[in-house]
């Protein structure tokens, strides 16, 4: 699946500068300190593969009591993408919400040899742990939004619905992500079954388990999981409509707030100028009720 690079167009280029803890004296010969500035950290280590990497976006003035975190995760089928593909959502997170740090993560791709499930939804997880525990050291608030596209996006709602045991995503925005792995759509696909085996490590699933189930979001949406907020195409070749409606109705069946919004054409490269730019315009509000850093 390829990422929708064309989401979100660049608008204004942002430059960093390192951390200063530096302080001045004042008139009374007290010391006060300074707001650290802006930063930028690229290929951030997460594990010992060259792919876990991230690059971290800290904001100037931030703190540990309210600087909370975006977590991008691209898109590519399982099998591709990078999170270079994300970087325009950088730039856009960083203009309309600057008070947020953000993390532009990759995660080991998957290949015969590696497959892609659990181990993708655990790297989302090595990610927030180290980012957790570092919290003090980059003052940052250990409470994350999750927004993924694509593959990306199944990721991050399968990490938040599974695995996020400690409530530390408060939401996750699923733009074209597949939900349900049951569906017809891939069921019916002759080829599917052989794609699934490849995808899933079965070493790391009890005996017996049904791994179409195991591996689709809609299937552990509980009344703890985070507001979600999704996004998807009338005609997409790659995810299907229907895989959008069905969480849709899991979260409410759940009382999971939600909201779910359709537009004409296909997995997001055919989206219209007005679409794409009202999803920018409810992404950045659900971010401001669901991560607000005035909270």
């Amino acid at each position: 699946m390829k990422l929708l690079h064309f989401l979100f167009i660049p608008i204004l280029a942002i430059s960093f500068v390192s951390v200063s803890c530096s302080s001045e004296a004042d008139p009374n010969g007290l010391q006060e300190e300074q707001p650290l500035l802006a930063k930028t950290e690229l290929n951030v280590p997460y594990g010992p593969s060259s792919q876990q990497v991230y690059d971290l976006y800290l904001p100037e003035g931030r703190s540990s009591e309210s600087t909370k975190v975006l977590v991008l995760v691209h898109g590519g089928g399982w099998t591709g993408g990078d999170k270079a593909d994300m970087q325009n959502f950088v730039t856009l997170l960083q203009q309309e919400h600057p008070d947020h740090a953000i993390v532009n993560m990759n995660y080991v791709l998957a290949t015969l040899a590696t497959p892609a499930f659990p181990h993708q939804f655990l790297d989302i997880k090595r990610v927030l742990e180290k980012l957790t525990a570092e919290n003090e050291i980059l003052q940052i608030q250990p409470t994350f939004g999750l927004i993924g596209t694509s593959a990306g996006a199944h990721l991050a709602l399968q990490y938040d619905y599974v695995y996020d045991t400690n409530d530390q995503v408060k939401f996750v925005a699923d733009i074209v992500g597949p939900t349900d792995f049951t569906d017809p759509f891939y069921a019916n696909d002759p080829n599917f079954q052989f794609a699934l085996d490849a995808l899933v490590d079965e070493s790391a699933y009890p005996t017996g388990t049904h791994y179409a189930q195991a591996v689709s979001p809609v299937f552990h949406v509980s009344s703890d999981s985070s507001p979600s907020i999704l996004f998807y195409g009338t005609t997409d070749p790659l995810v299907p409509l229907t895989n959008g409606e069905r969480l849709q109705q899991a979260l409410s069946q759940h009382d999971v707030t939600n909201s779910f919004t359709v537009y004409e054409g296909g997995h997001g490269d055919d989206w219209s100028a007005a679409s794409i730019a009202d999803l920018q315009s409810q992404l950045s509000a659900f971010i401001n009720v669901h991560l607000d850093v005035q909270d």
